[in-house]
């Protein structure tokens, strides 16, 4: 049953997904960061992260610092560039306070993903800036991916306990599916959609409009898309 206290959307949100690779965009595949490689796109002939926003001008971005998530330097600049125009959620494979800090300064919004980061500091980090924090459940072969044994659960119980917490979105990104177009699991998903009191967002292997249709149908909020994007299977004005 879905709870009634859930935040209802008056619009889907299709939010483009940048990943940032020593200051390049790359196509993120399964979460095997060893194997990007600079993005081919419909919407523009560079891989320079500031052209693809140029040309693309969407509401609002992911932005992935896989430099910063491998601790082998920052694309802090560029990500504060890219939030003068557009609204921008930013993984910076935050660890402690301090993390979250620097990038609460160059992002409107937090992400703290499951990879890194632990369920005390989501705690700390939702009463410190409320409404300004994403968590993404980073899921991997069906299951959290976390160092932290207190979230080593079904991300279905994961959800159920962020419940307590102010938190902006939840993030669900399937790394399995990330870059494949393969589809997303939707029973899956609408279980999700009905345990969270937060709004949703889906990310991981959306292929197309029809399945953002479906997204739309089982209560979630808002996706996380870019291979779709770049390929010309949802339209640009999606994310304008």
């Amino acid at each position: 049953m879905v709870d009634s206290r859930k935040p209802v959307e008056r619009m889907f949100r299709i939010v483009f997904v940048l990943d940032i690779l020593n200051g390049i965009a790359v196509h993120a595949i399964r979460g095997e960061r060893s194997k990007y490689r600079p993005v081919q796109s419909m919407i523009s002939s560079s891989s320079a992260p500031l052209e693809i926003i140029s040309a693309l001008r969407p509401k609002e971005v992911y932005i992935a610092d896989l430099d910063r998530l491998q601790h082998k330097g920052d694309n802090f600049e560029l990500i504060s560039k890219i939030s003068s125009s557009s609204r921008t959620m930013a993984d910076t494979g935050v660890e402690n306070m301090d993390d979250i800090e620097k990038c609460a300064a160059i992002a409107d919004t937090v992400i703290l993903g499951t990879e890194t980061a632990s369920l005390e500091l989501i705690e700390t980090a939702a009463r410190r800036f409320p409404g300004r924090i994403n968590v993404s459940i980073d899921i991997k072969n069906g299951r959290v991916l976390t160092r932290d044994r207190k979230m080593e659960t079904k991300p279905e119980e994961l959800v159920k306990m962020l419940n307590e917490h102010e938190i902006k979105d939840i993030i669900i990104l399937d790394l399995d599916k990330v870059g494949t177009g393969t589809g997303i699991e939707m029973d899956f998903l609408k279980a999700v959609a009905g345990y969270s009191i937060h709004n949703v967002l889906a990310g991981g292997g959306i292929r197309d409009m029809d399945d953002i249709n479906m997204l739309i149908k089982i209560g979630i909020s808002g996706a996380l898309v870019a291979t779709a994007l770049h390929n010309g299977k949802i339209p640009p004005d999606f994310v304008h």
